[in-house]
């Protein structure tokens, strides 16, 4: 039986799903959370290393002579070292696409919330504002229609595709910038520049890999060609954007409002820019987490694992 460590087991079963899939498979530990120093003594005699967003580096692999696998229980593995694993023969692995419909999903919902303020008139309600009302009706702020709205989306993969067909089902245009749009072409969907995406969305929502190229590109000069009445919306990664230039945007009133579940320090300091912002919501990185998405998450990572045990290995980033 291998031996098997989970390194930061809380983020992805809290205690809603079972560990007894993977625990059928070797000798399993599980930690709710591993600092960054204490990898290498957890993981000293681990054969199978399972991480989310505990950081795997080069230096603790080389302290980690059992190790054979790291098996990623994400999509994004920017966590570990890759190279390092690769030169050690380690096989590292990660989960993709399990977190589509809940990612669409939570997009939508931060949108609507900005165009309907439920979260304000129900807060409202149980203030007692409508009891003391002398009308029928009120509202605190502007309520306005998707239909008929134009979403420009930046990055038409799998997520964006997920929410492209949402906007379509609203009666929203759909623009989007994208690096294949011959290849993900998409009835309803027209293809734009980015300086066009940007120019005439109404909502504007970010679902892009980061990387060196574009990181911080939402930022003050691109903020400025946006619609004064436009929102943007972030479920993909925080370092997208220039957050103090959003900060700026926002309490200047130069884009209406924006909806963040991810920035580009998490969890955030007290005082990051956008926490006060005006017309700005931020949820704490919530997009992956519904309990179906984790059980699909945690279920291909068990089949990752089952897979390279059987001298089968499947969604290997390094082999």
């Amino acid at each position: 039986m291998k031996n098997i460590v989970v390194l930061d087991g809380y983020a992805l079963n809290p205690g809603d799903l079972d560990w007894a899939p993977l625990q059928a498979l070797g000798n399993v530990t599980v930690y709710e959370r591993t600092p960054e120093s204490e990898v290498p003594a957890r993981a000293k005699d681990a054969e199978i290393l399972l991480t989310n967003k505990a950081i795997v580096s080069g230096a603790a692999i080389a302290q980690l002579p059992k190790l054979q696998y790291i098996g990623v229980m994400a999509t994004g593995y920017n966590i570990v070292d890759v190279p390092a694993a690769t030169a050690r023969q380690i096989s590292v692995t990660n989960v993709p696409a399990y977190g589509t419909p809940a990612v669409a999903q939570l997009t939508f919902a931060l949108i609507l919330e900005l165009y309907n303020h439920v979260g304000l008139h129900a807060a409202s309600v149980r203030a007692g504002d409508w009891a003391r009302s002398s009308d029928f009706s009120y509202w605190k702020a502007p309520l306005h229609e998707l239909h008929g709205k134009v979403l420009g989306i930046v990055g038409l993969g799998q997520i964006g595709q997920a929410v492209a067909r949402i906007a379509l089902a609203f009666g929203m245009q759909v623009i989007a910038c994208h690096k294949h749009p011959e290849r993900d072409k998409m009835e309803g969907v027209t293809f734009v520049d980015q300086a066009t995406c940007f120019a005439r969305a109404d909502v504007v929502s970010l679902h892009c890999p980061l990387n060196e190229q574009n990181r911080g590109f939402v930022n003050e000069p691109l903020i400025n060609t946006m619609q004064r009445g436009a929102i943007l919306i972030n479920t993909s990664r925080g370092p997208l954007i220039n957050e103090a230039d959003l900060a700026q945007a926002l309490n200047s009133g130069r884009i209406a409002g924006a909806a963040l579940d991810v920035l580009s320090t998490e969890p955030p300091p007290a005082d990051h820019p956008l926490v006060m912002a005006k017309n700005c919501i931020i949820t704490p990185h919530i997009a992956w987490a519904s309990i179906e998405a984790r059980g699909r998450l945690l279920h291909t990572a068990v089949a990752n694992v089952k897979a390279w045990l059987a001298g089968q290995p499947q969604h290997v980033l390094n082999g």
